[in-house]
């Protein structure tokens, strides 16, 4: 193969820490019917590619073993080719996108990406690749849970976590609908959460959580998006006959007291992301590494304390690698 038809892409090779990370040359991948190709400008770390590269994945039954899995699931870039059918999108075009199949031998990691149509949007205009990476997933995320709960105008809703990169959407999302945000942040954060919409803040690590929520709203909330995963918690403060949705794996509490409880599970939609993208929200990126460094990224998200994502983006010559000491 030529150069041209090879590129760099970051997986994993097997299981464990930041240093089963492995920089490799692979073929460019070709788009079918219905799928472009994007030429990869930016792509977001985040938590659940720590949990496929650990193992995580394999171990709560979500995919299989394989020698080598794909990591990344967010995308900016350009499309560079586009199949037969493909019509809503043009060669040149800058596009966010979102990869929700688990299994893969290539994530977003990787110079090219192919997507079905279906999956990508048109990029925010006048922001970077790095800022238009951090949309899909936590914003998807954060809009499919707020539809989860089904609230409406003037309804309040708690959602915990609210400083972290789904929790800010969340928080934005559910102002512009009208809701009343209660939002759960430690103090340094207060600012922020109120700059995002919020109407009151509790503490990230007070003892009662549903006591402070219900001094605030007494009789609970109308409904609990859980980003922090606290489950019991977080449902004591929604009233009798209320909704919770969380968006942490296993956290699900019983439906107590007649509340609706959902386990939210992202799904990649181009349309809903096109309306994300027209939105102007907050797009928090909290610093920019080139690929070779993804493991230093994988590091730096798992030791915590990030306000929003940390994004790659493609290098000459990739390589290097290695943390995880």
């Amino acid at each position: 193969m030529t150069a041209e038809e090879l590129m760099w892409a970051v997986v994993a090779r097997g299981h464990g820490g930041s240093e089963v990370l492995e920089s490799v040359r692979v073929p460019v991948p070709e788009p079918g019917a219905g799928q472009v190709r994007i030429r990869v400008e930016a792509a977001t770390v985040q938590p659940v590619d720590l949990a496929t590269r650990s193992g995580a994945l394999v171990e709560a039954g979500l995919m299989a073993v394989r020698e080598r899995t794909g990591i990344g699931w967010d995308v900016a870039g350009v499309i560079d080719r586009a199949g037969a059918g493909v019509r809503v999108f043009t060669l040149g075009q800058r596009v966010i996108g979102l990869r929700d199949l688990l299994d893969v031998s290539l994530g977003a990691y990787a110079e090219h990406l192919v997507l079905d149509a279906t999956a990508v949007a048109a990029a925010p205009a006048g922001v970077s690749a790095a800022a238009a990476a951090t949309l899909p997933l936590n914003g998807l995320t954060a809009l499919q849970s707020l539809d989860l709960l089904g609230l409406a105008e003037g309804d309040t809703v708690l959602v915990t976590g609210a400083a972290g990169a789904v929790g800010g959407f969340a928080v934005e999302l559910a102002d512009r609908r009208g809701l009343r945000v209660i939002a759960q942040a430690g103090p340094g954060d207060e600012t922020c959460v109120r700059d995002l919409g919020a109407a009151w803040v509790v503490g990230r690590d007070v003892s009662d959580l549903a006591a402070d929520v219900r001094r605030l709203v007494p009789g609970g909330v109308d409904g609990a998006l859980d980003t922090a995963g606290l489950g019991v918690r977080a449902l004591a403060a929604v009233r009798t006959r209320g909704a919770y949705v969380t968006v942490v794996g296993g956290s699900a509490p019983l439906p107590l007291r007649g509340i609706r409880v959902h386990q939210q599970w992202i799904s990649a939609d181009g349309a809903a992301l096109a309306e994300l993208a027209a939105m102007d929200l907050t797009l928090r990126v909290a610093g920019v590494l080139p690929f070779g460094r993804a493991a230093e990224a994988h590091d730096r998200l798992a030791a915590g304390g990030l306000r929003g994502r940390l994004v790659l983006v493609p290098s000459q010559g990739v390589p290097s690698l290695v943390p995880s000491q």
